[in-house]
Formats: structure tokens, sequence, C-alpha cells
């Protein structure tokens, strides 16, 4: 059975849009070569002829989330590296602290690899005492496997203003994480933090 907090991390439906038909990265190379708009298309994604990035045939992941990182001006980032391991595991329980009322960005790292990713989305839904107080969604886009060139893929979120004020002071629980058009989760987690009065 699924929990609630399963059910609320659900990405919105566009009415009347429908995922289109897999294709491999070398069959989307060699569509339409002629059409000129269709390759501008093919470049936005990343659909080169560059040298692919070796990887490990037997890690069938298709998208590795390998950071995750909090911008705030004049600051150094909170980044969290997600290649050692148990670093997911100590986000819920290692909570960070946000200054009240800062302008703030997260900012992700990852690779694709295999085939093409497409409409790579970051749902989160944060709580605070048990009672949800945000729900959230950032569309990142759809990407090519990465390549020699261009070995992963930075994308900042849209900037975010810290709650302010005492009732908003105190911790919250939050549980995200990255899915695609596929409804294939690449990443899910748990993790907290702290709306303080300022940083630790």
């Amino acid at each position: 059975m699924a929990s609630s907090a399963d059910d609320e991390l659900v990405a919105s439906k566009t009415e009347g849009f429908k995922v289109g038909e897999k294709k491999t990265l070398e069959e989307y190379t060699k569509l339409d070569q002629e059409d000129e708009s269709l390759n501008r298309w093919k470049a936005s994604l990343g659909i080169s002829t560059s040298k692919p990035l070796a990887v490990d045939p037997s890690d069938k992941r298709r998208c590795i989330i390998q950071s995750l990182a909090l911008e705030v001006d004049g600051r150094h980032d909170f980044a969290v590296d997600l290649t050692i391991p148990g670093t997911l595991e100590s986000l819920k329980n290692k909570p960070f602290t946000i200054k009240e009322g800062a302008i703030f960005r997260m900012k992700a790292v990852f690779r694709v690899q295999h085939e093409v990713l497409s409409g790579l989305k970051y749902l989160t839904v944060v709580k605070r005492k048990g009672i949800r107080v945000a729900k959230d969604q950032e569309m990142l886009g759809s990407y090519s496997p990465n390549t020699v060139d261009n070995p992963s893929y930075e994308k900042k979120f849209t900037q975010d203003e810290a709650p302010s004020g005492m009732m908003a002071r105190g911790h919250y629980d939050a549980q995200s994480k990255f899915v695609d058009d596929d409804d294939h989760t690449h990443l899910k987690f748990e993790w907290s933090f702290d709306i303080a009065k300022d940083w630790k």
C-alpha cells in the first residue's frame, strides 16, 4: 500500500500530452538529417556525434544524480555529494539551517546514460509537524546521454525564498524525487532542514 507521502509525490500531468515513441540515440542521430529545425531540436538535447561517455553496461540506471547543492548569494554552497555511500541515508537525520527570508536556489549535477531522458522533473513535499506546508515541481528538461566533451549536466532550479517570522522558524521534513515522463523514479530521498533567525 502506498504511503500518503508517495501519493503526494506525483508529477502533475498536462492534459492531452502523450509521451512520444521511444528511440535509441542512434535512431535520433539519423532522424531526418536534412531537416534544419529537427537538427536544432536534436542539438538542444545535446544529441551529437561526440564520443559517448564510457558506462558500465551492467548499470541499467538512465539518470544518476551525482550531487545536490543549496546556493545562496554571498555564501558557500551547501553541497551534498551523492556518490559517497551512506549520504542519502544521513540527509533526514542531519538537518541543515536556512536563514529566515533568505533567497536561495537548488542545484543538481547529474549524468544521463544509455538513452535520451525525456522530461526530467524534481518533485518535493515539505511538512512541518506532519502537516504539508509546500509541494513543488520543477521541470528540469530532456537530455541525451553524456559524452566525453560533456561528462555531466548541471541544472539550477528557480530561486525561492525561505519563510520568515517567529511562526516559520523551526524544523521541517521533506521528501523529494527525480522522475521522468515515463514515471520512472531515478532518485527518491528524505531530508530535513531548520529555518532559523541566522545561519549556523
